[in-house]
């Protein structure tokens, strides 16, 4: 049997038509089923690929592109900066916290890799929730996605006048704090910010593989410079600076790991490339692991190295820990020419991967109808969402240069961990309901992993302090009121019948019928989708 479905069919402009005499203008169940219907494993990856207007995003990442995109998303300034604060807590022993914290983030991307290797398309958390948890659920998290990518690539580009200006003093020049410095800190528009997002979104517009070309070069650069610093820090080594190794306790130390522990957040940007990796089910989950395992024995080597070179007393309020360090076993002024030149590109490569994530998680809520066509249209020169590109791109740059963030950047911090959660529960929904699906990577120790990697996000949420909450609960009131005022009425799951529904769904569990089995919608694989599903297909 085959029902004509608005989800199921190749939208041509001519079919657009047609369809529409057809298509409900308003769901077709009440509020608490659509809340919790489930966007149906096949349809998702037999759609992946295709915008709004029906070209598809181009597969041109191999495992090393996308272990760079997550590495770029993750190693950026935080370690720069980050030792100043980090250990007076937990003294000599900081790179324990580093290796606690890295765990803490291990157990959610084991959960990501099992996922992206399961449902390989560009919406991430946000599709592995909609599909096990329902459309409630997804939005939920697709909204935190909003606040995790947009607000955090302009969190991090507003640091970029500081690195400028210490660059430019190596010449004898700087810029003016008035266009140099964010509103609040003594400027009033931060043009560096602005530039640096511009750039970011001109070359994504261009293409993602001679971005993602572009950030692997400056990711290496990045890696060069760090293992620069541990050279030139370890011939100044003392072994007596780690004794006593715990000076403030077992509790100094998790602490610690608690502030480091979200210089680990981005690995999940690889996710979000799901339709444009050449083979998705093998490579995103080794790109996933892979980026985790550089980006922790980098923070190790690092904290190790700056603590022998100096008394763990010595970095209690210094700021740029690691280029006093070099300055003062070196004696040379170059030094800080060359950490402010990769902290810019740490900056910039952040920028460039998080942009690249938050067009596409845009890109698949618009291909489920929750946020408006424009953020789905693929070029078909270019096989990128430009106009989605373009808007994110502007907003996000105004917002850098315009607005000072403050608790508002604290918060992207709540909504990844709010996200990392839900995927941990994703992968226990589907082992439990979906046994049969064809796993490329499995997480170890099911089902403990996922539930300790729950706890640890929700442990992690419950610290943070009761501004970020605040905020957080602002957010979620607007993205309630952008669901209610357009997501809901346009959902395409929720304009299905519950009969065209109950058929797409066979195969896996569903909410408005018997489950039914056969439909093959195992079938994971972007690549060998052999045209549009269609329900009834056997």
């Amino acid at each position: 049997m085959t029902v004509p479905s608005p989800l199921l069919e190749d939208r041509t402009p001519a079919r657009e038509t047609a369809a529409a005499s057809t298509l409900p203008n308003r769901p077709a169940v009440g509020l608490g089923a659509q809340l919790l219907r489930r966007k149906p494993l096949g349809q998702m990856v037999h759609e992946a690929g295709a915008g709004s207007n029906g070209p598809k995003l181009i597969r041109s990442f191999g495992v090393l592109q996308l272990t760079m995109i997550s590495v770029g998303a993750t190693l950026g300034t935080g370690i720069l900066v980050i030792l100043g604060d980090s250990v007076p807590l937990a003294g000599p022993a900081i790179w324990i916290s580093f290796v606690i914290a890295g765990l803490a983030a291990l157990f959610s991307a084991v959960s990501y890799a099992e996922m992206a290797g399961l449902v390989p398309v560009s919406g991430s958390s946000y599709s592995y929730t909609y599909a096990t948890l329902g459309e409630g659920m997804a939005w939920i998290c697709g909204w935190c996605l909003v606040l995790e990518y947009a607000v955090s690539v302009a969190a991090v580009a507003v640091g970029a006048g500081q690195y400028v200006n210490e660059t430019l003093s190596a010449f004898g020049l700087s810029l003016p704090d008035a266009i140099s410095q964010p509103p609040g800190d003594g400027g009033l528009f931060n043009l560096p910010a602005l530039v640096i997002v511009l750039l970011a979104m001109a070359l994504l517009v261009r293409g993602a593989k001679e971005s993602a070309w572009i950030n692997t070069a400056i990711v290496i650069i990045k890696i060069v410079i760090l293992l620069f610093f541990c050279i030139i820090a370890f011939s100044a080594f003392n072994s007596g600076h780690f004794a006593p190794l715990l000076p403030m306790g077992a509790a100094g130390v998790s602490a610690a790991a608690s502030r480091v522990f979200f210089s680990y957040i981005g690995f999940d940007a690889a996710s979000t490339a799901g339709e444009e990796a050449r083979n998705p089910q093998r490579d995103l989950p080794r790109a996933i692991m892979l980026s985790m395992v550089i980006v922790t024995t980098l923070y190790v080597l690092v904290a190790v190295a700056a603590v022998g070179a100096r008394q763990w007393t010595w970095f209690e309020g210094t700021q740029a820990a690691l280029v006093q360090i070099l300055q003062e076993i070196t004696h040379q002024p170059w030094i800080a020419f060359v950490f402010s030149v990769g902290a810019v590109l740490a900056i910039a490569s952040i920028v460039l991967t998080v942009l690249y994530g938050q067009t596409r998680i845009l890109l698949s809520m618009s291909r489920d109808g929750l946020v408006p066509k424009v953020f789905g249209k693929v070029s078909p020169r270019t096989g990128t969402p430009v106009a989605g590109t373009l808007i994110v791109g502007i907003a996000v740059a105004l917002t850098a240069g315009l607005i000072p963030l403050g608790a508002l950047a604290d918060a992207t911090s709540i909504g990844t961990l709010f996200a990392f959660a839900l995927v941990n529960l994703a992968v226990i929904y589907l082992r439990r309901k979906r046994p049969d699906l064809k796993r490329s990577y499995r997480v170890p120790l099911y089902p403990l992993t996922p539930i300790v990697g729950s706890l640890m996000c929700i442990y992690l949420m419950i610290n943070l302090g009761g501004i970020t909450w605040l905020v957080f609960a602002g957010w979620m009131l607007v993205g309630f009121v952008a669901y209610f005022g357009y997501g809901r009425r346009h959902s395409k799951v929720a304009r299905l019948s519950a009969e065209e529904y109950r058929v797409l769904s066979a195969g896996a569990p569903d909410d408005d019928g018997p489950t039914a089995r056969g439909h093959g919608d195992d079938r994971l694989s972007a690549g060998s989708a052999d045209g549009p599903l269609k329900v009834g297909q056997r």
